[in-house]
């Protein structure tokens, strides 16, 4: 139970009732939960293109010819790779940048992935780059500061919009929200 709450996002009850239920179920069903973790820890390297997490030196997203490699999403971590997926939207490859810059806990520039990035633009022949850091102070400036050393290289810098989410209500949006929801505004088709 000690190890298990020390995941992320398993307190202690949760810890108990996943130990209790490990106890519960068949041995081999524990066992391939094991050997599974196991291989995960001995297989996966960061890929060398992204810094996604692969099996082999290029993930499987930077391996598919399909994509379209003049277009690179910027995001912080592998689980953005996750999310930005999830919407079946993005054709194009990625960029890991291993975090945000945020000098207070002392990650600057030189601790995340922006020289790779940088080195990407020519060598993948990089058209625009979408900057998808996390809408909060961190991932601001972040995308501030990519914005800045991009655009001289000219290559195409944007940025995901924010603002309210479906199905939302008006009165319940705090006012940075709706600022940002107003200033990503775009024309309505008819």
């Amino acid at each position: 139970m000690d190890e298990l709450g020390r995941l992320p996002g398993i307190g202690p009850k949760s810890a108990q009732r996943i130990a209790f239920h490990l106890l519960k179920v068949a041995k081999e069903d524990a066992l391939r939960l094991a050997r599974t973790i196991v291989e995960v820890k001995e297989r996966t390297v960061l890929c060398s293109t992204c810094f996604n997490i692969g099996i082999g030196e290029r993930c499987a997203i930077c391996g598919d010819d399909r994509r379209d490699r003049t277009v690179v999403c910027v995001v912080e971590d592998p689980r953005d790779i996750v999310a930005v997926e999830r919407t079946r939207e993005f054709r194009g490859r990625y960029h890991v940048l291993g975090g945000a810059l945020n000098p207070i806990e002392g990650v600057g520039p030189e601790q995340l992935r922006i020289r790779e990035l940088l080195g990407r633009i020519d060598t993948d022949g990089i058209a625009e780059v979408i900057l998808c850091t996390n809408p909060n102070l961190e991932g601001d400036t972040t995308a501030m500061y990519l914005a800045r050393l991009l655009r001289p290289l000219g290559v195409r810098v944007t940025r995901i919009a924010s603002g309210l989410p479906v199905g939302g209500d008006l009165e319940y949006a705090d006012e940075l929200t709706l600022g940002r929801a107003l200033e990503g505004r775009r024309e309505v088709d008819a």
